[in-house]
């Protein structure tokens, strides 16, 4: 608790002072607490157990086994060989565990709903629930990593990727349980409620590696990292544009380094968040510390803060960043006043975008939903040093605050657009600071007066 409050200060000062290196300060501190997961070394050959990786053969014993395994002798080092395992039913970790897919190897998930039941604690969009199982999931444990160039394959085209259509029940009566603070035992979804899946959730973990693997066909969200801590994600690849296929999902989880990441998601890249009304005011957990650097963009949005942040996002720095292909939008964060809490301490540095609909986009009046309600949200310390696109279609800049909470302390520098359509549209801002920005491209030397254009002959 005592660095944590030490952060916030720091945090806090150094944005008042505006000194770059103390942002570097603070960011280099947050690393230094980052280690990731510490690996076993005893060994266990997936193959040696009965999984066979033919495509057909169903392994899912084969990898249970390989926990209880691991479980027993205190950790493992599980190797997956080159083979496609088809797996009738989710993964279930174990502490002191490193699961290697090696090159590849594809983990194969089965299509059928029916296998990712019985339903355990989870979340869904911010609120905690029973649901089915994620595809790899993991519950209380500790020293977790995902390693090797191999594939993880949600396989969810067929079935849970057609559930969005059907969902809008469940989603609302998880919402009002929420709202009602309904014991999260009592709030238990499954066969007919259409919630999707998470791909790799890691839930109440700490010391956590997720590196080089390649992700695709995810039946919801890519991996939720929830109310979890010290974390590397490095070097993983996307190809998941099934229905709402977030890259990286950090929730109510801290001290996170997301790192030379090559996205392309259906959805947001990283989509930070922090619980969505009611349990996130209950948890009082922000995600804090966040590092995401080095990464290259491509999806919806590259990094997106809210819209479930009701427990609040601060300490988030993006920095030597770039872009894959199309964003919708490059930075945004979304709230409303259903939300409370607040986002403070963003840095981004040093980041580079080809053509967005919107390149910066804050924003207290998401969706417009919650317009009537009161729980505003308290958006300050942004600062912005070095961010290039080459065309905005829409907007350029965007701060849109409330009356009652106005976005305060941002700092603008070095923004350049090339091309765009509305520059500049600020709402309810207190102490926005602009230099060296150019939008709409720079203004050259200005032309020296003719003869022809004396007015007064």
């Amino acid at each position: 608790m005592k660095t944590r409050t030490l952060l916030t200060v720091v945090a806090l000062c150094m944005f008042l002072t505006a000194a770059a290196g103390e942002q570097t300060a603070l960011r280099d501190s947050i690393l230094r607490q980052i280690t990731g997961a510490k690996k076993p070394q005893k060994q266990i050959i997936i193959t040696a157990l009965g999984a066979k990786g033919d495509g057909r053969t169903d392994c899912k014993k084969a990898f249970d086994r390989a926990m209880r395994k691991a479980a027993k002798v205190g950790g493992a080092h599980i190797v997956v060989p080159e083979g496609t395992y088809l797996i009738n039913g989710p993964i279930h970790l174990v502490s002191n565990l490193c699961l290697e897919l090696q090159e590849g190897a594809t983990l194969m998930f089965s299509p059928t709903p029916s296998h990712y039941l019985p339903a355990v604690k989870t979340s869904w969009e911010g609120t905690f629930l029973w649901n089915y199982s994620p595809f790899i999931y993991g519950y209380g444990l500790h020293d977790i990593s995902i390693i090797g160039k191999g594939t993880i394959d949600g396989n969810a085209g067929s079935t849970f990727a057609t559930w969005r259509k059907s969902q809008k029940e469940a989603q609302m009566r998880s919402r009002r349980f929420n709202h009602e603070e309904r014991p999260v035992e009592e709030r238990r979804f499954g066969d007919g409620d259409w919630l999707r899946p998470h791909l790799l959730q890691l839930y109440n973990c700490k010391n956590i590696t997720i590196e080089d693997v390649f992700i695709t066909n995810s039946p919801f969200w890519c991996i939720h990292l929830l109310q979890s801590e010290n974390i590397v994600c490095r070097g993983i690849r996307y190809d998941a544009k099934l229905v709402n296929n977030d890259g990286i999902d950090p929730e109510m989880s801290r001290n996170i380094l997301i790192e030379d990441i090559h996205f392309n998601n259906g959805d947001d890249n990283v989509a930070i968040k922090s619980g969505r009304d009611n349990d996130g005011w209950s948890a009082a957990t922000p995600s804090e510390n966040i590092i995401i650097r080095n990464c290259h963009f491509k999806g919806l949005h590259a990094v997106v803060i809210g819209s479930e942040m009701s427990a609040g996002v601060r300490n988030v720095f993006v920095e030597d960043c770039d872009y894959a292909g199309y964003c919708k939008r490059g930075i945004f964060v979304k709230t409303n006043p259903d939300r409370g809490g607040f986002v403070e301490n963003l840095f981004v540095r040093n980041c580079v975008f080809d053509e967005v609909e919107d390149l910066f986009y804050v924003t207290s009046m998401y969706a417009g939903e919650g317009m009537d309600n009161t729980h505003f949200s308290d958006v300050r310390n942004i600062c912005v040093d070095g961010i290039e696109c080459r065309k905005a279609r829409q907007a350029g800049i965007v701060l849109q605050g409330t009356k009652a909470k106005p976005i305060k302390n941002v700092s603008l520098r070095n923004v350049n657009i090339a091309e765009v359509r509305n520059a500049i549209s600020f709402d309810n801002t207190e102490g926005v600071t602009m230099n060296d920005c150019h939008l709409g491209g720079k203004a050259g030397v200005p032309s020296q007066a003719a003869p022809k254009d004396n007015l007064f002959k």
